[in-house]
């Protein structure tokens, strides 16, 4: 298989994985409208996963890139319906317009300053790529508070074992496409990405669940970013 072959198939195979990966995102709105309520849960998972796939769209137009276009066309359309969802049955409305409207005016001024770097094309993809790999990394980090309970309780029942191999294996398929196409702002990302899905991974090895009935093995709201 030619090397042009191999990017292609991986890219298509790392497509449909992360598509697939957005899409827990419509079993967590379903449990939304059955129960005509969002709970306690947070929206922020999905203004936030809207917010990094609307970036890495542009990134991904900027760098012609079309694998990245086209899964962050789906992710951002996904992720908004998402939201609008979260919205319609949410009870804190305001608060939730004030977190969406602050992401809005974030990827504003992102691309209101990048559009003033035109006439530099180099430095305005070297800016949209750090703050892609500055959002997706704080996505990364969010799980970090659920470890330090595990780690406390020696139980690692909390964790979405499922979730979390899914993750390891899509960031894994876009840090060797990054990898293939030299490009450091997709490595970095998904690089850590597996670093921290590897380290989740090990916590059920080290702290095994004592019953597979937690919170863990139920859908999680967490949006994985691409």
């Amino acid at each position: 298989m030619s090397p042009v072959a191999y990017d292609s198939l991986l890219s298509t195979t790392a497509v449909i994985s992360t598509v697939f990966q957005f899409l827990s995102g419509a079993m967590i709105c379903r449990k939304y409208i059955q129960k005509k309520s969002t709970g306690d849960s947070s929206g922020v998972p999905f203004v936030c996963g809207f917010l990094s796939c609307s970036f890495w769209l542009r990134y991904g137009v900027l760098t012609n890139e079309q694998s990245i276009v086209l899964v962050n066309i789906i992710g951002s359309t996904l992720f908004l319906i998402y939201t609008l969802v979260y919205y319609v049955f949410t009870v804190n409305k305001r608060a939730f317009i004030k977190q969406f409207g602050f992401a809005l005016t974030v990827l504003i001024s992102v691309i209101w300053y990048t559009n003033r770097l035109e006439d530099q094309r180099e430095q305005m993809i070297h800016v949209t790529g750090i703050v892609c790999c500055v959002v997706t990394v704080c996505f990364f980090a969010a799980p970090l508070a659920s470890l330090l309970h595990v780690i406390r309780a020696k139980n690692s029942e909390s964790l979405p074992l499922p979730l979390i191999a899914t993750s390891f294996l899509v960031s894994l398929q876009w840090l060797i496409y990054g990898i293939l196409i030299s490009d450091s702002f997709i490595q970095i990302p998904n690089f850590l990405g597996c670093l921290l899905s590897l380290l989740q991974l090990g916590l059920f090895v080290i702290y095994p669940p004592r019953s597979y009935s937690g919170h863990g093995y139920k859908l999680v709201e967490q949006a994985v970013p691409f």
